[in-house]
């Protein structure tokens, strides 16, 4: 049986315990998901830092060879698929943590006024003067079932008599009148559209 790769062992064990992961994997490899978990850290608290950046603080922090930098690199992007969502809910995070912190710092000098304005920064925020938006029941919505066809009485159109001899001839007329129409370069559809819509002159039988 293969052993896991690297990145396998990361989407699975990415924060399991130290300890836990001895027992299941090589040192060398724990080592290794550990690095990588730290640098997944690194880059949600550095959601702005370029490549170049992850590199040098890899480099920094584990004394590894830049290919290895790079390697790792392309891991923690792949363990990321949000980031970008990730990189929003740190800055909100972020940002309440700011109010707060200027409110307390407002308190204490008993600016009132600072304070006022941090409290209603952050209930402008938060939105908390808004009511709690009741969850729509996805679940309980019924799917209409949509069928292809070419009979236009399911529209509310009732069905012009000979249409197909109608259109042969409209065809004939304006493209005796236009004849540049007739040039028009076209793609022929890969489709069986027999298989698609019923039989145009079954439905113009019944229609009869």
């Amino acid at each position: 049986m293969p052993l896991p790769s690297i990145i396998d062992i990361a989407r699975a064990d990415l924060y399991t315990q130290r300890e836990d992961l001895e027992a299941k994997y090589a040192i060398t490899q724990v080592d290794h998901i550990l690095r990588l978990r730290d640098m997944v850290t690194w880059c949600i608290s550095n959601c702005d830092a370029k490549d170049r950046q992850f590199v040098d603080e890899i480099m920094q922090r584990y004394g590894i060879s830049k290919v290895t930098a790079y390697a790792d690199l392309k891991i923690v992007k792949s363990l990321l698929p949000n980031l970008s969502e990730a990189s929003r809910d740190y800055h909100r995070w972020r940002y309440n943590e700011m109010i707060l912190e200027t409110y307390q710092m407002a308190k204490k000098r008993k600016d009132t006024k600072t304070m006022e304005k941090a409290a209603t920064s952050y209930a402008k925020y938060n939105r908390i003067d808004v009511e709690d938006e009741t969850a729509v029941p996805y679940h309980m919505i019924v799917v209409q079932p949509f069928f292809p066809t070419t009979d236009p009485r399911v529209v509310g159109i009732n069905p012009v008599p000979n249409i197909d001899e109608r259109i042969k001839k409209l065809t004939k007329e304006l493209g005796a009148s236009n004849p540049d129409t007739l040039n028009i370069e076209y793609e022929e559809a890969d489709m069986n559209f027999e298989e698609i819509f019923d039989d145009p002159k079954e439905e113009s039988e019944s229609t009869k």
